[in-house]
C-alpha cells in the first residue's frame, strides 16, 4: 500500500508546489513508485512538470467526477518511476459541484484506496487554501507536509492549519499524521532566515524536518524548463536539499534506500 502524503498550507508562496514537484522527482530517482496528483486548479505542478496546463487534459477533476477509468487520467512523465494526474482551470469548479454531495470529504479517499497498491508513494499537491479539496486530500492522506518559509510572516496561519488537521482527525480521519514542518527558502546569511529556524525548532521539536531546503536561484529556474530540479541541475543546493528530504522520508517510513 501506497503512503499517502498531502503537502498542504493555506498560505501562498511557501514553497508548496516546489516541493510537490522536486519531493516527488526525488523518491522516483530514488527508485520509489511515486505518483503526483496536482490538486491546484492554478496548475502549476503540472506546468513545473513539462506539461502544458492551458491545454486541457482530462486529470483531477475527473478525479472527483468518478466518471472517468483512472488509467486514462494518469499520465507518465519524464521521470521511470513518477506519474501524474494533472490539473487544469475547471478544478476550481469542483468546490461548488462538491457542496452538495453526501459524504463529499471522503470522494478522494475512496479513490485512492482502489490504486494505493500500485505506488509507493501517493504525493498530493493542495490548493492554498483550507476549501473542500483540501479537505478531500487530508482525509485520503496517511500523513501532511507542510512547507513554511524562513520569513517574517512565517508562522502565520499555521495555527489554523494545525487546527484543521486536529479536527480532520477527530470527524474523518483519526489516522492522519504530521509527516513533518519544512522549512524552505533559507537564506543562511540573513539573521531573520536563522530567527526562524530557531523559533519553529523551540516549538515544534521533532516535527519538523533535519532537511531544510535553502533558497536557490536554480530551483526557481527549473520549472520554467518543465523540469525538476534533479534533472535540471543536479550538483545544485536545490538537488542535495529535496534528495536529502526524499531519503529522510524513506527512512522515516521504515523503508531501505
Amino acid at each position: 500500500m501506497a503512503k499517502i502524503i498531502a503537502i498542504a498550507n493555506q498560505k501562498g508562496g511557501v514553497g508548496k508546489t516546489t516541493t510537490s514537484i522536486n519531493l516527488s522527482s526525488a523518491l522516483a530517482i530514488l527508485e520509489k513508485k511515486v505518483l503526483l496528483i496536482d490538486a491546484d486548479p492554478q496548475a502549476n505542478t503540472t506546468s513545473g512538470l513539462g506539461f502544458d496546463s492551458s491545454q486541457k487534459k482530462i486529470g483531477t477533476y475527473e478525479l472527483f467526477d468518478n466518471k472517468t477509468e483512472f488509467d486514462n487520467i494518469i499520465y507518465k512523465t519524464s521521470i521511470n518511476k513518477l506519474k501524474l494526474i494533472p490539473s487544469h482551470i475547471d478544478l476550481v469548479a469542483v468546490e461548488i459541484e462538491l457542496v452538495n454531495k453526501k459524504n463529499r470529504e471522503f470522494i478522494m479517499k475512496k479513490l485512492l484506496d482502489e490504486i494505493s497498491k500500485k505506488f509507493d508513494f501517493i504525493l498530493i499537491d493542495c490548493p492554498p487554501s483550507l476549501g473542500l479539496i483540501t479537505l478531500n486530500a487530508l482525509t485520503a492522506s496517511n500523513s501532511v507536509i507542510i512547507p513554511i518559509q524562513c520569513e517574517y510572516f512565517a508562522l502565520e496561519g499555521l495555527g489554523k492549519l494545525l487546527n484543521t488537521i486536529k479536527s480532520i482527525q477527530k470527524l474523518h480521519n483519526p489516522n492522519l499524521d504530521i509527516e513533518g514542518l519544512l522549512l524552505t527558502m533559507y537564506d543562511l546569511r540573513l539573521r531573520l532566515s536563522n530567527t526562524v529556524v530557531e523559533e519553529v525548532k523551540k516549538h515544534f521539536g521533532k516535527m519538523v524536518f533535519k532537511t531544510i531546503i535553502q533558497r536557490n536561484v536554480r530551483l526557481g529556474e527549473a520549472p520554467s524548463y518543465g523540469e525538476n530540479i534533479v534533472d535540471y541541475d543536479v550538483t545544485s543546493k536545490g538537488a542535495k536539499n529535496y534528495l536529502s528530504l526524499a531519503n529522510e522520508i524513506i527512512n522515516k517510513n521504515g523503508e531501505k534506500k
